[in-house]
C-alpha cells in the first residue's frame, strides 16, 4: 500500500505545490491534513473495501449508499481520467531518465529534454505530442506486463524491489542538496518560515487535496486494496504505516529538490514544470549533476510506476467485478481506454493543469468524503467497529468512529465552503 501511495504525488506534485503555495505554511497544513483527515479517511476506505470485498463500483452499492452503483462508475471514470494524465507525467519522467542516461554516456544533452517533451503553455506542438504519446504508450505497456502477473507475483513483488531503491535515491539527493552553498536558506523557507497569515483558504484546500492525492484516497484505490486485506489484520497499523511512509517520502522529496532550487536562485513556484524545467538546470549546475539527475529520475520512475499500477488495478477490478470480461481482457481494455484518454492533457498546459487540479485534488477529496459518509452513515455500526477494532481497545475505536462519522465530513465541508466563498466565487465576481 505504501507502493501505491508513494509516487509522482510525493516527488513531483508535492514539491511544486509547496513552491506554488508558499513553502512552510503549506507543509504544516499538509501534515495536519494527513494526520487529522488522511489517516481516518484511509481507514474508512480500507474498511469499506474489506467489509464488502468489492471494488468501488460494488462497494458503494453493497454499503447501501443511494445510487451506489452509479456513484462507483462515476469514480471509475475519475480514476481513468486521472490515470490518463498521470501516464503523461510519468512519460515525462521516462524521457528525462533516458536523457540523463544518454548524457552520461556522452550521447546527448539532457538540457533539450524539457523543451522536447513538455506540452506548450498553449497551442499544439506535434513534436511534444508525439514524444508524449510514445512514452505514455511505453509506460502503459510496462504496466500491462506486471498486471498480467497478478497482485502477489506482480504488484507486490515490484513494490518490494522499487520502494527501497527510491528511498536510497532520495536520501542521496537530500545529502547532495543540503551541501550546496545557500541550501539552508531553502530549508528555512521550506519547513521553518511559518506565517499564520499565510494559512489562507487556498493553502488549506490545496493541502487537503494534496493529502488525498498523495495517499491515493478518493473512494477507489484504497477500497480495492482494502478488499485484499485478510479479516484478522488490524487496519490501524496498516493506515498509520501507509500514511507515515507516504508523508516521509514527500518531506524527503521536498528536501532533495527545494533547497537546491532556492540555493541556485531559481523559482520554486514554476508549477508542474518544476521537476522538468527547473530541476534539470539544477543538475546542469552542480558538480556530478548528470549522475544525480539519473539517480533522481530513475528512482522517481520506479515510484511513479508503482502508483500507476495501483490506478490501473482499480480499473481492472472495476471491470472484472461488474462485467463478464476476464482479467486479461479487462487489462487490455483499461490500457486502451487510458491511452486514448491521455491525449487531451498532452495538448498544452492550459488543459493539463486544470485536469490535474480537477481529477488530482477536487474529485479525490469528494470521493474520500463520500467514502467516509458511506462508512459512517450507511454501513452498520457493528460492521464498522468490527473492521476498525481488530487489536484495539473498544473505547479508542468508538472515538475513532465518532471522528469518522461527524468530524471528518464536517471539516471537509467547512473547508470547501470557506474556499468557495473566499477564493472561487469572488473570482467570478459573486
Amino acid at each position: 500500500m505504501i507502493g501505491v501511495a508513494v509516487g509522482l504525488g510525493n516527488v513531483w506534485r508535492f514539491p511544486y505545490m509547496v513552491g506554488t503555495f508558499g513553502g512552510a505554511p503549506f507543509v504544516l497544513a499538509y501534515i495536519g491534513a494527513v494526520i487529522l483527515l488522511g489517516v481516518p479517511v484511509l481507514l474508512a476506505e480500507l474498511s469499506l473495501g474489506r467489509s464488502t470485498r468489492r471494488g468501488p463500483v460494488g462497494a458503494f452499492m453493497a454499503a447501501g449508499v443511494p445510487g451506489g452503483r452509479l456513484l462507483g462508475w462515476g469514480f471509475f471514470a475519475v480514476v481513468a481520467a486521472a490515470s490518463a494524465y498521470y501516464t503523461n507525467a510519468l512519460g515525462w519522467v521516462l524521457f528525462h531518465a533516458v536523457a540523463q542516461a544518454t548524457s552520461l554516456a556522452g550521447l546527448g544533452d539532457p538540457g533539450v529534454a524539457p523543451a522536447a517533451i513538455l506540452p506548450p503553455q498553449e497551442g499544439l506542438d506535434f513534436t511534444s505530442l508525439g514524444l508524449q504519446a510514445t512514452c505514455s504508450a511505453a509506460v502503459i505497456a510496462a504496466c500491462v506486463v506486471i498486471l498480467l502477473r497478478g497482485l502477489r507475483r506482480g504488484i507486490e513483488k515490484a513494490s518490494r524491489i522499487l520502494m527501497p531503491v527510491l528511498l536510497v535515491c532520495v536520501l542521496l539527493l537530500v545529502a547532495r542538496s543540503l551541501t550546496l552553498p545557500g541550501a539552508w536558506a531553502g530549508v528555512h523557507w521550506y519547513i521553518l518560515k511559518f506565517d499564520l497569515a499565510a494559512m489562507t483558504p487556498s493553502v488549506l484546500m490545496a493541502a487537503l487535496g494534496q493529502a488525498f492525492f498523495s495517499l491515493s484516497l478518493g473512494g477507489t484505490f484504497m477500497v480495492v486494496y482494502g478488499s485484499y486485506i485478510s479479516s484478522d489484520t488490524p487496519l490501524l497499523p496498516q493506515a498509520l504505516g501507509t500514511a507515515g511512509g507516504d508523508l516521509l517520502a514527500g518531506i524527503l522529496a521536498g528536501l532533495a529538490i527545494l533547497p537546491a532550487v532556492i540555493a541556485l536562485g531559481l523559482a520554486p513556484d514554476s508549477g508542474p514544470a518544476l521537476l522538468f524545467e527547473t530541476l534539470p538546470r539544477v543538475f546542469a549546475t552542480i558538480p556530478g549533476g548528470a549522475i544525480f539527475g539519473l539517480i533522481f529520475y530513475a528512482g522517481l520512475l520506479g515510484a511513479a510506476y508503482l502508483s500507476i499500477l495501483g490506478a490501473l488495478e482499480v480499473l481492472v477490478v472495476g471491470l472484472t467485478d461488474n462485467t463478464n470480461l476476464t482479467r486479461p481482457q479487462a487489462i487490455l481494455t483499461v490500457a486502451l481506454l487510458v491511452f486514448f484518454l491521455a491525449f487531451p492533457s498532452m495538448i498544452n498546459m492550459r488543459i493539463f493543469v486544470p485536469w490535474d487540479l480537477t481529477f488530482g485534488s477536487g474529485m479525490q477529496t469528494l470521493g474520500g468524503l463520500i467514502a467516509v459518509v458511506a462508512v459512517g452513515w450507511f454501513l452498520p455500526r457493528k460492521t464498522v467497529m468490527a473492521q476498525l477494532g481488530a487489536g484495539s481497545s473498544p473505547r479508542r475505536m468508538a472515538m475513532l468512529y465518532a471522528w469518522l462519522r461527524y468530524v471528518v465530513p464536517l471539516i471537509i465541508l467547512l473547508l470547501t465552503v470557506w474556499w468557495l466563498r473566499t477564493d472561487v466565487l469572488p473570482f467570478f465576481g459573486l
